[in-house]
């Protein structure tokens, strides 16, 4: 039987949440997630450009998963401000669009990053730069890595390529949940994760493909998730198709861009989730 999902509205006090372009105001206070031990929470931020997943546990661990497009850094700052962030243990890069110098550096400098993971390739092209000269350790993952992020959480690399529409795709496996972040769309990189163990999934980070009918129905149904979010860049919409493949699957699905920032907080038996949705007015 699929969770009930309970879909909130958060209001701050005397101030409602809707906002436009994912940039919260000023006098907006930070959210207090209230996290508990045995409990998680992961954040699919509601960026104008590209994609950023915060995933935090309760002693303020925080792990930043690719760090949103080109010209979203004042935006990124933004959220980690609204979700209390002052330190990340560990960035993980999934894919080379999220290779942007300056940005890595000013979240280096500001939260202090004590690791950053991502695949071979990408970590070759970051060493000289970052690892020399900010001396923060480049791990890399390759398929098959398994690793403790959080005390109870479990990460697990199904593929890392290096070929064009390819990157890191990992699982996150949380007591009796399990995530799959999706980076990968190349035909190739389908097949082999059609090999993999897809079942029990129950939020789908679907890939952030560039062309339409990237990512295949059967795919897609081998996943079966209970959520689906969706990035996209900034002048992209979704692929109508893949969306009426995720439905048809009875996937709940949320496109960050229209309905804004999806936080699901987890305990070790269920999960609810928070939607802070953009301003109606400012849709597009």
């Amino acid at each position: 039987m699929r969770i009930l999902l309970i879909l909130i509205t958060l209001f701050l006090q005397n101030t409602s949440l809707g906002f436009a372009a994912s940039l919260i105001p000023d006098d907006f206070e930070s959210i207090d997630l209230k996290l508990k031990d045995h409990e998680m929470a992961v954040s699919f931020l509601g960026l104008t450009n590209g994609e950023a997943t915060l995933i935090q546990g309760p002693n303020d661990e925080n792990i930043l998963v690719d760090t949103g497009g080109e010209g979203v850094e004042a935006e990124l700052d933004e959220w980690l401000r609204f979700y209390g962030v002052k330190e990340i243990n560990s960035l993980i890069l999934t894919n080379k669009q999220g290779l942007n110098d300056s940005q890595i550096n000013h979240l280096i400098s500001k939260y202090f990053i004590k690791e950053i993971v991502t695949t071979r390739e990408i970590s070759g092209q970051l060493s000289t730069h970052f690892q020399g000269t900010n001396l923060i350790p480049i791990k890399v993952w390759g398929e098959g890595t398994s690793k403790q992020i959080l005390p109870e959480a479990l990460a697990n690399v199904l593929f890392a390529g290096n070929e064009q529409d390819e990157g890191l795709d990992f699982t996150l496996k949380f007591h009796k949940h399990r995530l799959f972040f999706m980076t990968s769309y190349s035909q190739r990189s389908q097949q082999m994760l059609l090999k993999k163990n897809l079942g029990d999934i129950k939020v789908f980070k679907v890939p952030m493909m560039k062309e339409d009918n990237s990512l295949s129905e059967k795919l897609i149904h081998t996943v079966n998730p209970q959520i689906s979010i969706l990035f996209s860049a900034e002048k992209n919409s979704p692929d109508i198709d893949i969306i009426q493949d995720l439905q048809d699957s009875w996937s709940e699905v949320y496109f960050t861009k229209k309905q804004g920032t999806v936080t699901i907080k987890f305990t070790q038996t269920n999960y609810e989730v928070f939607n802070i949705p953009i301003e109606e007015d400012e849709k597009s």
